[in-house]
């Protein structure tokens, strides 16, 4: 793989650079030091420490995102600017509260399974009905990867591609979803089917590893004690869009990285047999230990055991620098790579930002001889 004209070395002379970094994490090989990867697009304190600005509580752009992004991180979530605190009503009929980083459903356009199943439908029909555009999607994805780049420097974008199995729920909430799934299996599995071939026909235009060499396939399903759904529901309505869908991107010589809040220890096997190349998001308080994950499937990539809660937001900075160090001794991961440094739960508002610079540093003095 080619590197970005962006992708620079990094001091000392003789560090790899973060593009070099990357790719040796996810090809299982020896690093400098520890990639470190963050979703950077909430917190005002860290954007006012790194940035040097005065920011008073949500005051800042995407640009200042960009600047801490291209200062820390080496592989990163594309930025979010700030929501805002609006109340949204959608053509769809969905009421969307904004609170600047999160939103959440005030109101929906349907009261019951019924209800939910038509909304689908006429969901379904909106993806039949929109035509595809495979070189303007290709030159639009472009320049927004080459645009973020220009922003962030060297720092390697860890792009998005979704199976869409978290939409219908999230959108329903659970109660509902629950008796919608039972009574209209047949209108769930059309969603997904179809949702499936747009995504996959999305990849094919626009997968570019000299742009993008790996992403992450967001899709949450577990609690703390365990996924929400029994066996048999995931492997009808989700490992198989996970693979395909993984195996799309790897025929661009794409990486795939997936991700699950929770405890899903159970099912690495099943999600492992789809093809995924790791995993981020893991909260040791669900069970989800990193170095203890790391060495007992040392083939594949894991990324983001940093407690976000109980360490980043309420520990202290030699605490963090102590657990951070001691992640990357133990999980061997300067001598076999695919280990990313990150938080459980990205570096949310309450997060101290000398605890995320204590992060920083101690990826950056915790080096291979």
């Amino acid at each position: 793989m080619t590197a970005h004209p962006s992708h620079r070395r990094n001091s000392p002379a003789n560090a790899m650079t973060k593009l070099e970094r990357v790719l040796a994490t996810l090809n299982h090989q020896p690093v400098d030091r520890c990639a470190l990867l963050e979703q950077l697009s909430y917190n005002s304190g860290v954007i006012a420490d790194w940035t040097g600005k005065s920011i008073q509580s949500f005051d800042f752009t995407l640009d200042d995102i960009c600047e801490v992004i291209r200062q820390t991180c080496d592989l990163a979530m594309p930025p979010v600017a700030p929501r805002g605190t609006a109340r949204i009503e959608r053509e769809d009929g969905f009421v969307v509260q904004n609170d600047n980083w999160t939103t959440w459903h005030v109101k929906r356009p349907f009261t019951d399974e019924h209800g939910a199943a038509e909304w689908l439908r006429r969901l379904i029909s909106t993806f039949h009905e929109t035509s595809f555009d495979a070189v303007r999607a290709r030159e639009d994805h472009r320049q927004y990867l080459l645009s973020l780049q220009s922003k962030i420097g060297d720092t390697v974008i860890l792009n998005y591609s979704a199976t869409w199995f978290c939409y219908p729920f999230d959108s329903m909430g659970l109660e509902i979803y629950t008796f919608f799934q039972l009574a209209y299996p047949e209108v769930l599995k059309e969603f997904l089917d179809t949702t499936l071939v747009s995504e996959l026909r999305r990849v094919h235009a626009v997968a570019d590893a000299t742009l993008s060499p790996v992403i992450l396939i967001p899709e949450d399903f577990a609690t703390k004690q365990g996924p929400i759904f029994s066996p048999d529901f995931l492997h009808e309505y989700h490992y198989p869009y996970v693979k395909r869908l993984t195996e799309a991107w790897h025929e661009h010589g794409v990486k795939v990285l997936y991700h699950s809040d929770g405890n899903w220890k159970k099912v690495i096997p099943d999600l492992k047999d789809c093809g995924v190349d790791g995993f981020y998001c893991l909260e040791k308080n669900c069970g989800m230990d990193g170095v203890e994950l790391k060495n007992q499937w040392p083939d594949l990539v894991w990324a983001g055991s940093i407690d976000g809660v109980d360490l980043l937001e309420r520990g202290t900075p030699d605490q963090v620098k102590a657990e951070v160090s001691r992640q990357i001794r133990e999980s061997h991961a300067l001598e076999t790579g695919g280990f990313f440094v990150a938080s459980s739960s990205e570096i949310n508002p309450p997060i101290p930002p000398a605890n995320f610079r204590a992060m920083v540093e101690a990826v950056g003095e915790t080096r291979r001889a």
